[in-house]
């Protein structure tokens, strides 16, 4: 496995693969990987010839008092996770290496970042977007997986793809979760035991709503009022959004007639969690 630092060296390398013939998948991280990044190298490794890694927290995506600083990494552990699973090369730059002195070209979509985790986050996906443009111009791969639970995200990265015509085939990774439910997040390591029931309460949510309208009750508000009665039995919680939408526009919906969008943020003590499920009647 190569670890390659250099944008020049990772662009040669990407020409030559491509040269060859070969295909190459490509998962794009901030690293202190778990279950569920590994479960997108796992797609990568089956649809390409050549799977390759990035470890990158990106200082574009993070506003001013988040985790930027705090953000949980572990590099070495990475490496070594990203062996057994068969990565052929990571890409691990340094801020300077992708925001050089003088940077000023930023990415943006108009629309869906105006919802969801984008309204309270407003820097966030124009991070997203800059970088991952970025990235695609360097690692230059066939496939790009992205995993759902961050759905406007993937969301983002789709009509960015589309508008800008990249010859990149996009998969959605599904949502892994631990044992108990709890979607798995690389934040999920600042959680201490007294939290775990709170931050589980996510989950509790998402199951309550899709057996609802299993029931029968297609009425959004309806269900969002249930998950607000529920999240509010756990004071220390700090609801950022409770939304039910449409999964490609964002906006959100009165009734649930076909596949519709529920996603949910909150913050616990200083940690963002968020999750989200497909209710379908």
């Amino acid at each position: 496995m190569k670890v390659i630092h250099s944008v020049q060296e990772m662009q040669a390398r990407a020409d030559k693969v491509r040269r060859s013939g070969h295909s190459t998948a490509f998962v794009p991280t901030m690293g202190y990987l778990h279950e569920g990044h590994l479960s997108l190298l796992r797609i990568g490794k089956k649809k390409s010839d050549d799977l390759v890694l990035s470890i990158f927290v990106n200082p574009a995506q993070f506003g001013p008092n988040e985790d930027l600083s705090s953000y949980p990494r572990s590099l070495e552990r990475d490496l070594a996770l990203a062996e057994k699973e068969g990565v052929d090369a990571v890409f691990v730059p340094t801020d300077k290496a992708l925001y050089q002195d003088g940077y000023q070209t930023y990415v943006e979509l108009e629309k869906l970042p105006g919802h969801l985790c984008g309204l309270s986050r407003p820097v966030f996906f124009k991070g997203i977007t800059t970088v991952v443009t970025q990235l695609f111009n360097i690692v230059k791969p066939h496939i790009a997986v992205f995993g759902e639970k961050d759905f406007q995200q993937l969301a983002i990265i789709r009509q960015m793809v589309k508008d800008l015509n990249f010859d990149i085939e996009i998969i959605g990774g599904p949502i892994v979760r631990e044992g108990d439910g709890l979607a798995m997040s690389s934040r999920n390591a600042y959680l201490k035991d007294h939290m775990r029931p709170a931050a589980l309460s996510l989950s509790q949510v998402l199951e309550k709503s899709r057996s609802m309208v299993k029931s029968g009750i297609l009425d959004a508000k309806l269900i969002a009022d249930q998950a607000a009665e529920i999240l509010s039995g756990f004071p220390e919680i700090n609801v950022d959004y409770i939304s039910i939408c449409d999964p490609l526009t964002l906006e959100e919906v009165n009734l649930i007639e076909g596949k519709t969008l529920m996603a949910l943020a909150v913050g616990l003590e200083k940690i963002r969690l968020i999750d989200n499920t497909i209710l379908e009647p």
